[in-house]
This record gives C-alpha cells, sequence and structure tokens, in this order.
C-alpha cells in the first residue's frame, strides 16, 4: 500500500513526498480511510509508530475548505505535555505547507498575550495542552463551539497526569455533532470509560498489542548489589562508559532524583542534562535542541518529560529506576531502535526491585539478559569528593521542599504547577565536558536560535503571529 491508496488530495500527497514517506505504516493505513469519511476513530498504537500522521493528514484534507472565524478554532488537538504539542504542531507545518491553513500553539511556559492575538485572528487548528485552552476559554479568549474535529493524543498518559476532569470539561464545551479521533497507548478502565461516553460508534485501529517491545531493542539488566543512590549512579556511569554507547536518555520514576543524577553525571565528565515539568520551558527546548544536534550526549529524564517525544537515533535507554508501571517500561525503550536501527535498553535493578522486574517480566515474556560491567555491575560506594557530596546534599534539600510544596497541590493542576515553576531558577545549564564553566556562561549569557525558532521565550515566530504555512 501506498499513500495513493488512502484517498489524501495532490497538494496533501506532495508535501508527504518532500517529506521522505512513500508507505504509510499500519496505523496510518486503517486509521486515515475511516478518519477521511468524517466517522470517529479510537488509536490504539504506541508512540514511534507513525499516529502523529494518522490524525494531522486526515485533519488537514478535512479542513482544506473553509476559514476560521475569531476565537472560534475549527479543529483541536489536546496533548499532555507542552513538548509532544510542540512536535505535533511540527508535523502540521510539514503536511500542510501546500494549504492556507492557520495554526494556534497553546501552551504553558510562555507569554499569554501574544497567544491570545493569535486567536483573535482565526485559527483552523488550535493544538494545546488542557490547562493553557482552559485557561484561554475561561478568560474569555476562546470560544469552542465552532469545533468540527477533535483529537486527544496520548490519552493514557494525560491519565497519569490528572487531566482527566479537564477532557470530560473540553469534551462538554464542544458542540456534541463533531468528529472525534481519540489516540492512546493503553486502554486503562478509565480510559475506557472516556471512549464509551465521549465517542460515537467509533472505528477500532490497533496495529499491536499493548506493551509490546521492537524485536530491534536489546534489553539488558545490571543487578547493582548496592542499592544506595551513589552505588546507582556508580553503575549508571559504568553502563554508559562501555564503547557502544553514542548517546542516551536515562529515565527516573521521580523529577527530583532527574536533578540529582544529571548533576553527578556532569560532575564526573559527562556531557548530561536535565529534562522535566520543572524546568522553565526555554531551557526544556533548549536541551533537546542540544540532545538532538549532539551537543548533549545524555538526557536523563522524567516519564512526563520524555512520553510521545520523537528524537531520532537514540542508541541506548537507560532506566535508573525500574518503573512502577510495567506498561511504562515499553514506552521508555521505546525511545531506541526506531525507524528500522538497533538500539539497547540498560535497566539498573537492585535488591528492593524483585516486584518490578517481575511485572515487567510477564509482560514481555521473560526476563532481560544480565549484562556484567567489567565487575561495576555489583559496585561498591565510591569515593566522593566533598563538593559531590555538598551538591547532593542540595539537591536533596531542595528536592524535600519541593515535596513539601507538591502536597498542597490538586492532581488535576498538573499543567498549572508547570507554569508557576517556569519562573523559578532552573538547575545548572548542561555544558560539554571539557568546558564546563564556559558552557555556564553560554547558557546565561546567548539567546539560543534554537529556543527562538520553536516560538518559544520572548520571541514568537512568524509562522504562529500569521499563517502556520502559506
Amino acid at each position: 500500500m501506498t499513500f495513493d491508496d488512502l484517498g489524501l488530495s495532490p497538494n496533501l500527497l506532495a508535501a508527504i513526498k518532500d517529506a521522505g514517506y512513500t508507505a504509510p505504516t499500519p496505523i496510518q493505513a486503517g486509521a486515515i480511510p475511516v478518519a477521511l469519511t468524517g466517522r470517529d476513530v479510537l488509536g490504539i498504537a504506541q508512540t514511534g509508530t507513525g499516529k502523529t500522521a494518522s490524525f494531522t493528514l486526515p485533519l488537514i484534507e478535512r479542513l482544506s475548505r473553509g476559514r476560521a472565524r475569531a476565537r472560534m478554532p475549527r479543529s483541536l488537538i489536546l496533548c499532555p505535555t507542552r513538548e509532544l504539542a510542540d512536535q505535533v504542531a511540527q508535523n502540521v507545518r510539514l503536511y500542510a505547507k501546500n494549504h492556507k491553513l492557520t495554526m494556534a500553539l497553546l501552551i504553558g511556559g510562555v507569554a499569554f498575550q501574544p497567544q491570545k492575538e493569535i486567536l483573535d485572528k482565526g485559527a483552523d487548528i488550535l493544538i494545546a495542552t488542557p490547562g493553557r485552552l482552559l485557561d484561554h476559554f475561561e478568560r474569555g479568549g476562546l470560544m469552542l463551539m465552532g469545533i468540527e474535529i477533535m483529537i486527544v493524543d496520548e490519552a493514557d498518559r494525560m491519565l497519569d497526569m490528572g487531566f482527566i476532569p479537564d477532557i470530560e470539561k473540553i469534551f462538554s464545551l464542544v458542540p456534541p455533532r463533531r468528529q472525534t479521533l481519540f489516540f492512546s497507548a493503553t486502554m486503562p478502565n478509565e480510559i475506557v470509560r472516556i471512549v464509551n461516553t465521549f465517542l460515537k460508534d467509533p472505528e477500532r485501529v490497533e496495529v499491536s498489542r499493548p506493551a509490546q517491545t521492537a524485536e530491534t531493542i536489546k534489553q539488558y539488566i545490571v543487578r547493582v548489589s548496592d542499592g544506595s543512590p551513589a552505588g546507582k549512579r556508580a553503575a549508571l556511569r559504568a553502563a554508559i562508559n562501555r564503547d557502544n554507547v553514542k548517546n542516551g536518555i536515562v529515565f527516573c520514576n521521580r523529577k527530583r532524583d532527574v536533578d540529582i543524577v544529571a548533576r553527578s553525571l556532569q560532575r564526573h565528565g559527562f556531557s548530561a542534562a536535565p529534562i522535566h515539568g520543572d524546568l522553565a520551558q526555554a531551557q526544556r527546548t533548549k536541551t533537546l535542541a542540544d540532545f538532538k544536534s549532539d551537543q548533549v550526549r545524555i538526557l536523563v529524564a522524567s516519564d512526563v518529560a520524555a512520553r510521545g517525544l520523537d528524537i531520532p537515533a537514540v542508541s541506548h535507554v537507560f532506566n535508573f529506576d525500574i518503573p512502577r508501571n510495567a506498561d511504562d517500561y515499553v514506552h521508555r525503550i521505546g525511545r531506541t531502535g526506531r525507524a528500522g536501527l538497533t538500539g539497547e535498553s540498560v535497566t539498573l535493578v537492585t535488591g528492593d526491585d524483585k516486584k518490578s522486574l517481575a511485572n515487567v517480566a510477564k509482560l514481555i515474556g521473560g526476563e532481560p539478559e544480565t549484562l556484567v560491567l567489567d565487575g561495576a555491575a555489583t559496585p561498591a560506594p565510591a569515593a566522593r569528593s566533598a563538593s559531590e557530596k555538598a551538591g547532593d546534599a542540595e539537591g536533596e534539600v531542595k528536592a524535600s521542599r519541593s515535596r513539601r510544596a507538591s502536597r498542597s497541590k490538586p492532581r488535576g493542576a498538573a499543567e498549572k504547577s508547570e507554569d508557576q515553576a517556569a519562573a523559578k531558577a532552573p538547575p545548572p545549564a548542561p555544558a560539554p565536558a571539557n568546558d564546563a564553566q564556559k558552557g555556564k556562561r553560554g547558557a546565561r549569557q546567548a539567546k539560543n536560535k534554537d529556543v527562538e525558532a520553536a516560538g518559544f521565550g520572548d520571541h514568537v515566530p512568524d509562522f504562529l503571529l500569521r499563517s502556520a504555512f502559506g
């Protein structure tokens, strides 16, 4: 099958060809023809399967005629995180370059007024995170009765982040006579309830069973006898120091550990940087750009920050903590071994992880192979300098303050918390291993072009202020 067989217009086919794609993925082949008929679609597919194009292509096709009115967008794409929303926006721009459609990107962590000005001019396609969308609506700058097509992406991650009440409210604000395209990697009971409540006789398109690992990924575990934070960090460094590690993403279960692990790697000479929801949006965007351009070798991330990101050519995934949910193991290691490339995952396992490891083994059909790292699989606590101990102590104090503050926040306010945290001073900026001080000065002094190009920070690019494509 080719894209010519899916019923798309010549202008859209030309854009797809220019992007270098020739054959649709299974989720695209299953969802696009159904979506073009106007029927609701329930798409069950993991990240990395091409699902973004499976809803952006029919969306562009169906909106090719008509024009949006002020503050009344014609379509809505809801995403759980800012990075995923921006990634979807880039895909829309890529495929809609031959169409005169306008787009607005509503996410937290950036100025409110420029977004309002875009909405005032009218937007055919609105891409938003739930919290910022409701902020605009409650201030009277947005009306949703003109929505013809509504898309929910990464619905199970919405559930994890506590956004389901917001999603239900947004569904109540859009017209009942609309088309809904709903995508999720897994189908927990709460997501099934949402589907049964708000979708009308959807066509179910499922391309693979949930939590199926790719054959292109070689999976390992490293058994760490010293389960202390210092012992795990020593094992992580040994895993990263292997010859075949080009770059990698390190996953931690807690945001406080993301900062601590990133700082520890930096002190030991690694080019590493953290990314999680409490960092300012400009820094998150710059960190991703630096990782994609190989200026940063190791990205230390939380699940929320990295879910759904399309980062090509990641050679390794390291689980500093084995995930609490076995499904998240599959999502994490799916950051490598993409687009036909091979990859490796390395998971650190301590004596306290027996139950979590058993859950993962049950899900993927067996325990990953044990990797011995030249005697470092069971490292003793490394001798540590006074500066390193002081740095870790500082991180623990900050983490303790963050935990106390977070207890007073309602679960559904996750995205608003990110907006508030954007004003806080971020951790040290990433720097090349052999020139850390120079890197820190550069991060403070220079405006980053990648940040500006993405539309974050003080600069708002032309594509957000005017037509996104024409």
